[in-house]
């Protein structure tokens, strides 16, 4: 394994998981924890941690990707297995003091978790264009509101072209739903241009997902609300369903770790109109049959990030939000020398035990 200069790689047995991580920095630093996306692993935050020196950073892969254990992702938790097994983790490591979490994606939903279920514990939330605190699909409205059956999210609404080319190890290049090209357009702005190797690398990381029911993209139920499909109960997008993933009830936590919240101005994955978000694409054609805005409008999802957080906030928490005019879902690969400089000026104003 190739890694920058000071990474390592680990594999230890927790108590729930045979759990590989990356690691840098010294054992008696300020402790950063990075979670990842979906479809991820912790190699996409490695290029990082050489600039952060001073603080012990741990990342570890989770369950179902990378080289961490293709254990059951039980969607009915939401993304609680996610935060239970970083728990776990650290725990096994014997880290005791106030850690600084950092979630891109589904990874901003998991952190927001550990928060909230270890209240005292966590010393600073960054979150990386994350999953709405209402989950991602089967909610509209800035609230939250439930569409019935959570239709329109889970499993069954991944495209089957692209679970297929995973399925099938596609590394090329050659189609629009390859993980190679789908990684291109979503991960980072398409203008962004990433030198070859490290794609290389990161296409095989994205490639060791667990693929099927229990991984991604999970099982799926049928219903009658368009588009005929809700969520089922095990694998990844079943655990991002807002029928299983909320945590806009980190407003009420106390005490209330800051949070930095980053957003790529065109980010396409969490957006108010989410290039995979079934309201938004049957809006655009892509879907058939769209019953229109008042059945099943896209889900605001940026809207929701930012009223909750305003909540958050005007309950006691200290938030600080910056966009990255034209980054997209990942400004910490688009736009990695702004977000590092952020980021370590956010960390600065924070005073730890």
């Amino acid at each position: 394994m190739n890694l920058p200069e000071g990474v390592t790689s680990h594999t230890v047995q927790t108590e729930r998981l045979n759990t590989h991580y990356l690691a840098s920095g010294p054992e008696d630093g300020e402790v950063i924890v990075f979670i990842q996306g979906n479809l991820a692993s912790a190699r996409f935050f490695e290029h990082l941690f050489p600039h952060l020196a001073g603080y012990r950073i741990i990342a570890p892969d989770m369950r179902g990707f990378g080289d961490s254990e293709k254990a059951v992702i039980d969607g009915t938790r939401g993304l609680r297995d996610w935060s239970d097994d970083t728990r776990a983790l650290i725990e096994h490591l014997g880290i005791s003091k106030p850690v600084h979490l950092v979630g891109w994606s589904t990874g901003g939903a998991a952190i927001a978790h550990y928060a909230i279920d270890h209240p005292g514990e966590v010393a600073s939330l960054t979150m990386i264009d994350p999953v709405s605190p209402y989950g991602f699909g089967g909610t509209h409205g800035v609230d939250g509101n439930a569409i019935p059956d959570f239709a329109g999210s889970g499993g069954h609404t991944a495209a089957p072209e692209f679970v297929a080319a995973l399925s099938q190890g596609d590394s090329s290049d050659g189609s629009p739903m390859s993980p190679r090209n789908v990684m291109r357009g979503f991960y980072w702005s398409p203008e962004y241009k990433m030198e070859q190797q490290r794609e290389d690398m990161l296409v095989a990381e994205i490639l060791k997902s667990a693929i099927g029911d229990h991984g991604y993209p999970g099982d799926g139920t049928t219903t009658d609300r368009w588009p005929n499909v809700a969520p089922g109960t095990t694998g990844i997008l079943n655990a991002l369903s807002g029928k299983y993933c909320r945590w806009d009830d980190i407003v009420e936590l106390e005490p209330k770790p800051p949070i930095l919240w980053t957003h790529g101005t065109d980010d396409l994955v969490v957006s108010d109109s989410s290039m995979f978000e079934m309201g938004t694409l049957g809006k655009l054609g892509a879907v058939p049959g769209w019953p229109g805005e008042e059945e099943h409008p896209p889900q605001p999802m940026v809207q929701q990030i930012d009223n909750v957080l305003d909540r958050y906030a005007e309950a006691g928490g200290r938030v600080r939000k910056e966009m990255f005019e034209g980054s997209g879902h990942g400004p910490h690969l688009d736009a990695d020398d702004a977000w590092l400089a952020i980021f370590r000026d956010f960390l600065a104003t924070i005073v730890t035990a």
